[in-house]
């Protein structure tokens, strides 16, 4: 098994221990100064947490990836633990378009982070920061699966390779099984040229699953939402929301801006109220999948 080279990623080993959990497990995001700036999505994924139910204390177990210095400093002044993860071959600062040049390199590099962060002993779940949390999601990861991952679109069974997997949200353990998949992952980068990674894994899974063994189990939408399978979601049931199929920072803002005040007026209720269903309301920027912001990948 190939690991990186120990000068690679150096300071992770003294970073890490300090935004462990107990059972070495480590939340990770990234941001870009786009995303890190006063107001942005890192503003908005931090309040998700306080505004959750008891899960405001998982903030001290989150390590902020920033990829350009703008984004470090912005990140420093709001946030205790951040990362600065140097990608010198282009400017990854902008809000990136996605499968752009820049979009594609930067969600590469991350994957190579996170291998590193299991070679060094670390469980990690990573999400994107345009997901906002409503409770401990770690209370519906599998403890027999290796990797458990979000979905765009799940049918039903957790554990089948039918799922479209989304890794803007996915738990790895750290094993020599699980490390072995990312090498692999990031290997088929070539295979599969210009994709990004979710959709390489998406090519794979079945390799993953039955050459190396890896045990893979998908979360139901009906918890782990997205703006592309929103529609029917019943709020009291949810764990995140992600602004997934949907182009353009100021659309994902703005419409988790709505999420977070739905979860609002949502928790406002008395018990007996809550004991009803309540859906989700239909994103207004980002659209249901006839209007044009909708995609089925970002």
């Amino acid at each position: 098994m190939q690991l990186h080279p120990q000068s690679e990623f150096a300071d992770l080993a003294e970073l890490l221990p300090k935004v462990t959990t107990d059972d070495r497990t480590v939340i990770i995001t990234s941001v870009n100064e786009a995303f890190a700036r006063p107001g942005s999505l890192l503003d908005v994924f931090r309040e998700s947490f306080r505004a959750g139910e008891g899960i405001e204390h998982l903030l001290n177990h989150v390590l902020v990836v920033a990829v350009d210095d703008a984004a470090f400093a912005h990140c420093k002044a709001v946030h205790p633990h951040c990362y600065l993860l140097e990608v010198k071959s282009m400017n990854l600062s902008s809000a990136n378009k996605f499968m752009s040049e820049a979009y594609v390199e930067l969600v590469w590099t991350k994957l190579s982070l996170q291998q590193r962060v299991l070679e060094l002993g670390y469980n990690f779940l990573f999400t994107d920061v345009d997901i906002v949390w409503f409770r401990n999601p770690f209370w519906h990861m599998s403890m027999f699966a290796d990797m458990t991952t979000s979905s765009d679109i799940f049918h039903g069974d957790a554990s089948s390779l039918d799922n479209w997997p989304n890794t803007g949200f996915y738990y790895v353990k750290a094993t020599n099984r699980s490390v072995e998949m990312l090498r692999r992952w990031r290997a088929a980068r070539a295979r599969f040229p210009p994709n990004h990674e979710q959709a390489v894994f998406n090519e794979i899974k079945h390799e993953l699953a039955g050459d190396l063994g890896v045990r893979i189990r998908f979360l139901d939408t009906a918890r782990f939402a997205g703006f592309c399978q929103i529609y029917h979601s019943d709020i009291g049931a949810a764990c995140t929301m992600h602004a997934n199929c949907c182009f353009g920072l100021s659309n994902k803002l703005y419409d988790l801006r709505e999420v977070l005040g739905q979860w609002r007026n949502f928790t406002g209720l008395t018990p007996e109220e809550k004991s009803r269903k309540f859906l989700w309301k239909d994103p207004t920027k980002c659209g249901s999948p006839d209007k044009k912001n909708w995609s089925i990948n970002p």
